[in-house]
């Protein structure tokens, strides 16, 4: 079902302001930096080995990670696992009733398909899965 785990999503005021401490402090280079309008968000990869650190800082104030901001502050936000096909884990998601965010996959950062599943249905953790770009698969 899934594959592995993608990245770690990390809700942040501002990426430039948090830039220094990842790449001076702990050496990690930045792989890419993106707006994703339809997330409301701006987003910075890094990359951990196999694993990216993705800060994530809002575009706006009706952006899902402004209210996280507002709600909890700055710091873990998400845990997203990889898997080869998206459609089929969010049919099992459903019948095993987890609560999806979005009940179909949507559009997220470096072209990849993504779908949430809510904390309730997943023991506090904001869960999401992605599927690489069709490009990216082959």
């Amino acid at each position: 079902m899934v594959k592995k785990i993608d990245h770690i999503g990390i809700a942040v005021n501002s990426i430039d302001e948090q830039l220094p401490y990842y790449q001076y402090v702990l050496g990690l280079e930045i792989e890419k930096i993106e707006e994703v309008p339809e997330q409301g968000v701006k987003v910075c990869f890094l990359k951990v080995g196999e694993v990216h650190i993705e800060l994530l800082e809002p575009l706006n104030d009706q952006s899902p990670v402004q209210k996280f901001l507002d709600s909890k502050g700055q710091g873990v936000h998400h845990i997203a696992y990889e898997a080869e096909d998206l459609e089929q884990v969010i049919d099992r998601m459903n019948r095993n009733l987890v609560d999806l965010i979005n009940k179909a996959p949507k559009k997220g950062a470096d072209g990849k398909k993504i779908c949430f599943a809510h904390p309730r249905s997943t023991f506090g953790v904001l869960t999401e899965i992605c599927q690489k770009a069709e490009a990216d698969n082959e």
